[in-house]
Parts: structure tokens; sequence; C-alpha cells
């Protein structure tokens, strides 16, 4: 596929600063690019990559007003390369059609137009799955739960029974929805089990990762709200809310009762406790461990987690210990000093004293 410049700018929405008439026959990244290729940059921290790259074009943020190749300046340089994809790199994986013969179907159950049930996969009773659908290998539905239209559930999911999900889902391989919240009663040393009798339930237009585990509610419901996007190997416990537009990055951990608000990012490997709540629009630092809640538009890090730039002082301050261990041991070293020369003087001063003493008294 070959395309002017001038026809990418009018795909994306963007203003070309250069020649207009450069030929893009394809798409890479800024270091893997050669010529002909058209890439992008939308972090600061590689601008300098544009006078490396043998890229014949970039797409850049707008904020850039000039560079030594062609640019297409976008207000979003990731969703207008995202675009550039779909245009030049074509998804060509086809998904199965049909019911395959090996798929276990149970009673009552309502598919919808146009759904693909792959080999081997177990639809229990009286489940429903909306129109277009696409189920892999081994993946297992539970009782009761409803799947809405246009979803992807990749091959070993287990979606367990009452549990429900909207529209234009897609779940990741080995991904587990539904599974026992993590209750126990502990009675002179021995665990007993609490039933978690709730559900999950998940909106529209939400993205679960691989390996991601969300756990029913006890009473009532674990719940994802829609366009949510959830990296992989992240756990969700039991009654968790999760507000919608939300990104959970790999490796997080949410324990049970917490609120999370719209529009939050929980960067990777960051741990919230039970029972508090996140606010809108607010950010926890990757690694962070969250232990009370958070006001909405806040951004906190470290552990416990605190506000950002406090966090900040506080590491610049660690960061400095060697040094600052260094001086308290040169401070010590001149105190001693000092203190030995004030002992030295005092000494001195009471041998003149009782010598001066001796000679009034001859």
């Amino acid at each position: 596929m070959k395309k002017t410049l001038a026809e990418i700018a009018e795909i994306i929405d963007g203003e070309i600063v250069g020649d207009p008439q450069t030929i893009i026959t394809g798409i890479c990244g800024i270091k893997e690019a050669k010529e002909g290729d058209i890439t992008f940059v939308a972090n600061s921290k590689y601008l300098s990559l544009m006078n490396q790259t043998h890229a014949s074009a970039i797409i850049t943020s707008r904020e850039v007003k000039s560079a030594p190749k062609p640019i297409i300046r976008t207000d979003n340089p990731s969703l207008a390369f995202a675009k550039m994809v779909a245009l030049f790199a074509p998804n060509e994986v086809h998904h199965p059609k049909g019911i395959h013969p090996t798929a276990v179907i149970g009673k009552e159950v309502k598919l919808g137009k146009d759904v693909a049930i792959h080999a081997y996969s177990v639809i229990e009773d009286r489940v429903e799955i909306g129109d277009h659908t696409v189920i892999y290998p081994y993946v297992y539905i539970g009782h009761f739960s409803k799947i809405g239209s246009d979803c992807l559930i990749y091959s070993h999911v287990s979606i367990r029974e009452r549990v429900s999900i909207g529209n234009r889902v897609c779940i990741h391989s080995g991904t587990v929805i539904g599974s026992d919240g993590f209750g126990f009663a502990t009675v002179k040393g021995v665990h007993h089990k609490i039933p978690q009798i709730g559900t999950v339930v998940i909106e529209d237009d939400v993205e679960i990762g691989a390996n991601v585990t969300i756990d029913r509610a006890r009473f009532g419901r674990t719940f994802i709200g829609k366009g949510t996007k959830i990296d992989n190997l992240v756990q969700i416990a039991h009654n968790v809310e999760i507000g919608e537009n939300s990104i959970i990055v790999a490796q997080t951990g949410i324990s049970g009762s917490t609120v999370i608000g719209k529009g939050v990012i929980l960067a990777g490997q960051s741990g919230v406790v039970g029972h508090i709540t996140i606010g809108d629009n607010a950010v926890v630092a990757a690694q962070a461990g969250v232990t009370k809640s958070v006001p909405p538009n806040t951004c906190v890090s470290g552990y416990p987690a605190k506000p950002h730039n406090l966090a900040k002082r506080i590491n610049a301050c660690i960061q400095r210990l060697p040094r600052l261990f260094d001086t308290v041991a040169e401070l010590r070293s001149k105190l001693q000093e000092i203190y030995q020369e004030i002992a030295g003087l005092r000494k001195e001063q009471k041998g003149n004293g009782v010598s001066e003493n001796n000679q009034e008294r001859s």
C-alpha cells in the first residue's frame, strides 16, 4: 500500500510540516523504521530519536514545531499511529465461526445471531450469549451467566455461574471471573469457609488481560465499570467496585470491598487494602501500598502511599543518607577534637590554679 503524507494527514486529522507528497509504504517503530516508513513520537523523552530515525515521516504532538523529517502534528500521536497500524497492517486473524461439534452446550441456552463456540468449550444450562460473540477453545461458562454481543473470549477462560458481562468485552486467556472471594472465619485455630453467594458484573467495552482473577461478591456484586482496561496478572477481590474508564496495570492487587472511582490509574504492582475509597481520576504510582482512602484528582506513591510530591522528597532524603552519614561522622570527629581541646584547657587552668595557690601560701 502506498499513500502520500497528505492522504495520511486527512485520515488522522493532522497538520503537515514538510513535503505533503512524501510517499509512505509502511509503518514501524522509530528505532526500527526504514525509508518509506512512517513512525511516531508520543513521549517527549524520545524526541531526540527524530534526528536518528530512517523513517520518511513522523507523527508527533502539536507541540513539536519542526523536525529533520516531514512530520504530521496531531492531538494524540499514539491514537493516530494506531489508525495507521490498522491501515497498513490490518489484523489477519480470522476468528472461528459456528459451533464446533466437540463443544458441550447445556439445556435452555440462548445463543444470539452468528455466535461462534470453538472446540471443547463448555456452556452450562441457561446461559445467554449475545450476537457475534466468539468463544475460543476450552472456555467454561457457568450456569445462568449472561454474555453480551460482540464479545471475544479467548481460550482457557473460566466464567463462573451467575456472572453478567456486557457488550464488546474482550477477555484474554487464563482469566477466571467469579471465583470465590477469600472469606474465612477462624474459630479455635480452624478456618471455616464463608459462602460467597454474590456475583460479578462487567459493563460494556471492558478489556481484561491474561491470568486475571475477579472474585465474586460475598453478597451483592463485584463491579467493573464500562471502558475500564485491566492488564495481565491482576487480582480483584470480592465486592470491589471499579468505576468507568479506569486502568489497572499488571500485578496490581485490590482487597475486598474497596471502591475505585472513575478514570483511576493503578500502576504496576500497586496494592490496595480493603474497605477504602480511591477517588475519581486519582493515580497510584507503581509499587505503591495504599493503606487509606485517596482523594479525587491526586497522585500517591510509596509505602505507605502518600502524596507523590511528599514521597519524592522523602525518597530524595533517603538517597542522601550515605552523604549524611559521612557528614555526621565528620562532625562527630570534629566534636571529639573540640572536646579534647576543652578538656586540655581545663586541665591546664586547673594546674595553673594550684600553682598560684601554692605561691600565695609561700
